[in-house]
């Protein structure tokens, strides 16, 4: 058996930093020309839709029907037979119809960046309640996984920050991401209208920086107690962590379910589901615990992390395909109880996305369920590495999608599209991610070793497998 170096830690490589820089560089650059490309008025905003309807060969069909003159123009309105008031009307909702166009491709820009910065805090906030579970359980398996953990953790508060200035900017009305936002909006809808006692920017912002202090706190507070516990014999250190893990869930449950409120579900602010926060935390969680699995292949492969086994990589694989199935359980519930009720406010939340992301919507279910219940059904492919993290590619590239289906619809409608903006915001989030992750896992020893169920943890690889 190899010797395990108990105060071993791991240097971050110049290859992930070359490789992180180079993501975000380019992000940026994609980012930059979504924003510069983005129409500043409504004759520019027709004639990208116009150019788009050329070049997708839709011809009258798309370019005339949709958005053209024959809908809106004086053809239609020039001798109308019903008078004045009709003409003045029709002229009314065509001139509401091209600002909203112009707002959802203003839009687009915005809702590139926002949703992989939202994806990637997630992965962060899933992460952490599997690590506050791990605590509050006194679970042994874990104890080696510990810093892994902390270091995907550590970018919670950068991802935070960057979803949170996303949102002041929606306050500051740099974009139309949250029609709640805009007063002109409130004032002529009777349903957002009812609901500015919990909609509205003062008490949203101050809700917003509840949940993310009392995130940060946990996170911060856990980390500085296990790094101390390394060094230390006493036993109260673990009990601290067991009472504010314990704490620190039933705060999370609460405020996890009011930020999906907040920010992801209020960006369709006419439709609801008591079931969105239960169905946002379970994709944060398997995308977190897929993340979890990645990085410890890679560090495994590269020679640290040799007090993790294959029966730590299979338990991994246990939580992949679980929360999976937990995912597809809550996406069925949702969608099926909406669909067949068929109540107008709450089905148009389905009918848009079946209409316009037809293909994304139903292919990410795919992709987050079926793949994985077919290839992790199988115990022996649960601790085979390729294959975990083949599985885990698959997991976080469809919940990403997932993430993607539940902002783009309301930010850009039927104006969607994957072009350089949305790829580079994924490989800005995606590089400040590795950049982060790895410089916090390099801060400390890879093994928690003070914890008392540390060697418990160690020899859990001989008790399964070897």
């Amino acid at each position: 058996m190899n010797k395990i170096n108990m105060n071993e830690k791991y240097t971050i490589s110049k290859q992930i930093k070359i490789l992180a820089i180079s993501f975000m560089l380019i992000g940026l650059a994609g980012i930059v020309y979504g924003f510069v490309s983005a129409p500043s008025n409504i004759e520019e905003a027709k004639a990208i839709v116009a150019s788009k309807s050329h070049d997708s060969h839709h011809g009258s069909d798309h370019g005339e029907s949709d958005h053209g003159e024959s809908d809106h123009g004086e053809s239609d309105h020039g001798e109308s037979d019903h008078g004045e008031s009709d003409h003045g009307e029709s002229a009314h909702h065509l001139v509401d119809h091209d600002k909203h166009l112009l707002h959802q491709l203003q839009n687009k820009p915005w809702a590139s960046i926002y949703v992989p910065a939202l994806f990637f805090m997630l992965i962060s906030l899933g992460v952490l309640a599997f690590y506050a579970i791990q605590r509050a359980s006194q679970a042994g398996w874990s104890i080696v996984l510990f810093r892994v953990m902390e270091g995907i953790t550590g970018y919670l508060l950068i991802g935070c920050i960057s979803v949170l200035i996303i949102l002041l900017m929606s306050g500051l009305h740099f974009n139309h991401l949250f029609i709640w936002m805009d007063p002109d909006v409130v004032a002529h809808d009777e349903i957002i209208r009812n609901k500015t006692s919990y909609l509205n920017l003062p008490f949203f912002f101050i809700r917003a920086i509840i949940y993310v202090s009392g995130w940060v706190l946990y996170r911060n507070i856990t980390r500085r107690l296990s790094i101390e516990q390394d060094n230390s014999t006493d036993i109260n250190i673990h009990k601290k962590l067991f009472n504010f893990s314990a704490g620190f869930l039933v705060f999370f449950l609460i405020s996890e379910s009011m930020m999906s409120w907040d920010w992801i579900m209020s960006i369709d602010p006419h439709w609801f589901s008591t079931l969105f926060g239960w169905y946002v935390f379970a994709g944060a969680w398997v995308s977190g615990v897929t993340t979890i699995a990645i990085i410890t292949i890679y560090l495994k492969s590269i020679g640290y992390l040799k007090f993790v086994g294959d029966s730590h990589i299979h338990d991994l694989g246990k939580f992949m395909f679980a929360v999976s199935v937990f995912w597809a359980y809550l996406w069925f519930s949702q969608f099926m109880l909406i669909w067949y009720s068929n109540i107008p406010e709450e089905v148009t939340y389905f009918i848009t996305r079946i209409e316009d992301y037809n293909f994304i919507f139903f292919g990410m279910v795919a992709l987050n369920l079926i793949f994985p219940l077919i290839v992790l059904m199988n115990s022996d492919f649960k601790k085979t590495h390729f294959i975990v993290i083949l599985t885990g590619i698959v997991i976080i590239v469809g919940h990403y999608i997932d993430v993607f289906n539940m902002i783009m619809p309301s930010a850009v409608g039927d104006q969607w599209s994957i072009g350089f903006s949305e790829i580079g915001g994924f490989l800005f989030f995606l590089g400040l991610f590795i950049l982060v992750v790895f410089r916090e896992i390099s801060k400390a020893p890879l093994l928690a070793s003070g914890d008392p169920f540390a060697e418990e943890s160690k020899g859990f690889k001989y008790y399964y497998y070897d």
